[in-house]
This record gives structure tokens, sequence and C-alpha cells, in this order.
């Protein structure tokens, strides 16, 4: 698969992802009648089902990672080559952003808005830790011999976080630095981005760590994530 391919696919999939979240988190909203749970339940579902959807359709073509914590993880286990990971991260940041640009535009917002959304504090950086150690878990754990079944773990494991963590889960760096240009149910201040992603990559770190002890034979199966997928040039 072509590089242009691997490209396009992890740019329109976080693209898609970051409409989802951002769009069912204003439509939520906007129906809950002010009932921040009914809103937050409509933003999960939605969520973990877009996920699914997402990594069925873009994995074959380039793994679906969008996700930078991902995207580091797979090319420190030999899954990814290196030189592909900044044309990666920056696919999925363009697509993030692309994907908030979508979803205010359905919804009559500006373009773009900083959030006011204050998301800070120690709480806050654990639960982005532990929210991104499981996704890497999750995912680590099923690549080895269950590849089929990483999109729907993963989709289920994100829509659980969204409740068990205080942050609700955004375990991803290029989710988090759009969520920052969106002053919606969704969004984070941007002033407190950079503790989340630290966070994240913190929480990803480990979790590789511990599944490449844990599971030694992992590298050899690193292509796997998320779906098996081709990255030659």
């Amino acid at each position: 698969m072509s590089l242009a391919r691997n490209l396009t696919a992890e740019a329109l999939g976080t693209a898609f992802l970051l409409a989802v979240v951002v769009g069912s988190g204003i439509m939520g909203e906007r129906l809950a009648g002010g009932n921040v749970a009914i809103a937050l339940l409509a933003n999960t579902l939605a969520t973990g089902a877009g996920l699914v959807v997402l990594i069925l359709t873009f994995g074959p073509i380039s793994g679906a990672h969008f996700n930078p914590a991902v995207t580091l993880a797979d090319a420190w286990q030999g899954g990814l080559p290196w030189r592909r990971v900044p044309p990666y991260l920056a696919a999925q940041v363009l697509g993030a952003f692309a994907g908030v640009a979508a979803a205010h535009l359905m919804f009559q917002e500006p373009l773009f808005f900083a959030s006011q959304h204050v998301r800070t504090g120690p709480a806050q950086w654990w639960s982005e830790f532990v929210a991104t150690f499981g996704l890497l878990a999750v995912i680590w754990g099923c690549a080895r011999q269950r590849a089929s079944a990483v999109p729907y773990a993963v989709g289920l494991y994100i829509t659980a976080a969204y409740w068990f963590t205080a942050s609700t889960s955004f375990a991803n760096p290029a989710v988090t630095l759009a969520r920052a240009a969106s002053d919606t149910f969704a969004g984070i201040r941007p002033a407190d981005a950079p503790g989340f992603i630290a966070a994240q990559l913190l929480g990803a770190l480990a979790a590789t760590a511990l599944f490449r002890w844990l599971i030694p034979t992992l590298p050899t199966r690193a292509d796997d994530v998320m779906l098996p997928h081709s990255d030659n040039d």
C-alpha cells in the first residue's frame, strides 16, 4: 500500500472520529435538556460505535491508528518504519482539526473557537494516563492472537473509559489538540491540553513496555496494530 493511501486513510479516519466525538457531543447536549449524564451517554455511544466502524473501514489500509500514541507505540515495536511516523502524525493532527471543523459546520458553530472547558489537575492527568494505558493494553493484548477482535475491543474499551475515568478518556494527543479548538461539550481548554498529552504519552509508553515483557514475541506481530495492513512503499 502506498504512503499516500496510508496517509489519506489516517487523515480521513481521524477526521470522521473527531466529527463523531464533537458532533455527538453537540447533539447530545442540545437534546439532553441540561441533563449532563444523558449528553455524556449519547456522546459515549456514538464514539464507541464510530470507532468500531472506522477501524474496520480503514484498518486494512493504514492500520487505523488515528492516534499519535498508537503510531509511536507501533513504530517502537517494529510495526511501522520510523520514517513513516512524522507523516502519520501530521495526517492525524490535520485530520482531527478537519473533523472538528466538519462537526462545527454541521451544527452552525464557528469553524474553530477555543474551548473554555477546564480539564486540569492531578486527577485528570492520572485519568488520562490510565485511559491511554488501558487503550494500548487492549490493542497489544488483542493484536497478538485475536487481531480481528481489535475494532470491537477498542470501541468497547473507549465506551467504558468514558465513564470510569474523570477525564472521559481522551487517550489521544491528536484528539486532545483538536478538541481544544471546540468550545462545545467535548472541548478542552487549550492551556490544559499539554498536561493531557504528556499523561497520554506516558500511559502509552508504560503499556507498551509492559506488554513487550508480557508478550516477548510481540514485535513479530506489531504490524497487526490496529489490523493487518501493508506499509510497503
